[in-house]
């Protein structure tokens, strides 16, 4: 492996092509191309990191679905089975924050190495094993403007992916590469919710989709700040979840009103959203809070507005994260205060087959893809 210019990564042969999985614009698995295309090229700033391990998200399907887009009304599952079906609406807007950057490379979750600095970019980088950021904030943290990777620029489905040097976190640990990708989506958003809200000790969190990424990050990191964690899942996965740490675990089935009482829960962790909305909103006690970064169940919800002024809820959406959430993330992990979930490891052209299995919601913890060794390159 040698390194004939620090814009462009050279594979000993003078190889400048790589494997990726192409998304070529909105609709099914036959977006999904598996294909070779050029190595990126640095601007200055950036590294190029060879990807170990990518994990698996929602949102990375909410993308290819054009979920995001104001058309759509229904969970990510139904979207998915109308484009099956070829009966999903168009989605012009079906990107966040701009239109999606078709044809583009997605992956928000990378583990990698770096292999390739920028001229300027301290050279002590090269060589370390480390995770990507993917919630970045290119005006400052003062600001709201966020980008992500694999959203709104290429991510890492890919055998190399570029990123600004300042969004990469060496780990120092002994978690496998398929570990540390469960780790950047799932966990970050988990965190910056939770910092948002201010869980604090000794209070009562309900978090639902308890057996999700998100949801599963959650309840160990709320359970790290010493709250109550009362987890909702399917009735399956309860034994699963009750072992990673939740106090008390409900089925979605369950009367939670009965379970809980009105007015009990001093905060709601809720990614489901869906026809449930309104129930949540009836367990929190008065000045409680709700926060939420995603809607799988459905992004349309029935808010009765006394609920919310009488009580004088907070509601709170999360997206863009806060400054410290991934260097406490990572230091978590070097403590061993986190567990990785990895449901299952894929190879990278595998990839609609680990989607399906996503969206069959049989799992707990997160599906991860794992790249071939480039060609001429040490996958250690």
């Amino acid at each position: 492996m040698t390194q004939q210019n620090p814009h462009r990564f050279d594979l000993g042969g003078g190889q400048r092509t790589m494997k990726a999985v192409v998304t070529t614009g909105h609709g099914g698995y036959e977006q999904l191309v598996y294909r070779d295309v050029p190595v990126p090229t640095l601007a200055p700033g950036e590294v190029l990191l060879q990807v170990l391990a990518a994990g698996v998200n929602n949102t990375d399907i909410n993308t290819r679905l054009g979920w995001y887009g104001a058309a759509v009304t229904t969970a990510t599952q139904d979207a998915a089975l109308a484009h099956e079906n070829q009966s999903a609406p168009a989605t012009p807007d079906g990107g966040w924050n701009q239109a999606t950057p078709f044809p583009f490379i997605q992956g928000t979750d990378c583990c990698g190495r770096v292999v390739a600095v920028a001229p300027g970019v301290r050279e002590q980088l090269l060589g370390l094993r480390v995770l990507v950021r993917p919630s970045m904030r290119p005006s400052g943290f003062d600001s709201q403007d966020n980008i992500w990777m694999g959203s709104d620029f290429d991510g890492a489905f890919a055998h190399f992916v570029k990123v600004p040097a300042d969004e990469v976190f060496a780990v120092n640990c002994d978690w496998s590469d398929a570990e540390l990708a469960t780790i950047p989506c799932a966990y970050g958003t988990a965190e910056n919710m939770l910092q948002r809200a201010q869980l604090g000790q000794g209070e009562q969190v309900v978090v639902t989709g308890a057996s999700g990424g998100v949801g599963s990050a959650v309840v160990q990191l709320a359970k790290r700040r010493g709250a109550f964690v009362t987890a909702i899942v399917g009735r399956s996965k309860m034994a699963q979840i009750k072992a990673l740490g939740a106090d008390l675990v409900l089925a979605r089935e369950d009367d939670w009103v009965a379970s809980l009482g009105e007015n009990t829960v001093d905060l709601v962790v809720d990614n489901v959203a869906g026809p449930a909305f309104g129930t949540l909103l009836k367990l929190l006690k008065p000045g409680g809070r709700y926060v939420s970064s995603g809607a799988i169940a459905g992004p349309l919800v029935t808010l009765d507005m006394r609920t919310l002024y009488l009580k004088n809820l907070t509601l709170l959406g999360c997206t863009a994260w806060a400054e410290p959430v991934f260097a406490n993330l990572v230091g978590y992990i070097e403590r061993g205060e986190l567990r990785p979930l990895v449901a299952q490891s894929f190879a990278l052209d595998q990839i609609a087959q680990a989607q399906r299995a996503f969206l069959d919601k049989t799992h707990v913890g997160k599906f991860v893809l794992i790249p071939p060794p480039p060609d001429g390159c040490d996958s250690k």
